[in-house]
């Protein structure tokens, strides 16, 4: 309980996208810091979702632009479990199905009362561009540029290939 409420603090008190450090699924530690000077891409995943073909699409923008680009995934189950896996399932998955190569953070709650500070602290970033509630589903994509500010959101159906991103990486 005491440790939840000094994690609590941590993340309360985070004011960039650098402050924020996630457990990879593979065990590692995911600074956000480290990506100073990059692009990130952020998205909420799922395995069992219509959009999870993207994975693809994800790997080839990740290959194509990872001089400049990071992408990194959250695996969630908010939108009709459609993640139930546990994370070594999901890196199983991602890895097998997608040859999966940036990374990704283990399973957290994008939405909800039980919201990852990242995805909290995202969200209040998009109502600052007049984005209310931009998570609706599994695969939103969260830009953020090489300063560290939230620059857009892609909804679900924009694909990561798509001349809609493709334009803020050139």
């Amino acid at each position: 309980m005491i440790r939840l409420a000094l994690l609590s603090l941590f993340f309360a008190a985070a004011v960039t996208i650098y402050d924020f450090k996630v457990p990879g699924l593979d065990g590692s530690q995911i600074d956000l810091s480290a990506y100073k000077g990059k692009k990130i891409l952020i998205v909420n995943t799922a395995s069992k979702c219509g959009y999870t073909p993207q994975y693809k699409d994800l790997e080839e923008l990740y290959e194509k632009h990872k001089d400049k680009l990071v992408i990194l995934g959250f695996p969630a189950n908010n939108f009709k479990q459609q993640e139930p896996g546990t994370n070594q399932e999901i890196k199983e998955f991602c890895t097998k199905n997608y040859g999966v190569s940036f990374p990704m953070a283990e399973k957290v709650s994008v939405k909800g009362e039980d919201i990852h500070p990242l995805f909290k602290y995202l969200t209040e970033e998009a109502a600052k561009l007049g984005m209310e509630d931009p998570i609706k589903w599994n695969f939103t994509k969260f830009l953020i540029d090489e300063k560290g500010k939230l620059v857009t959101v892609f909804p679900s159906k924009v694909s990561p290939t798509s001349e809609e991103v493709a334009k803020y990486l050139n």
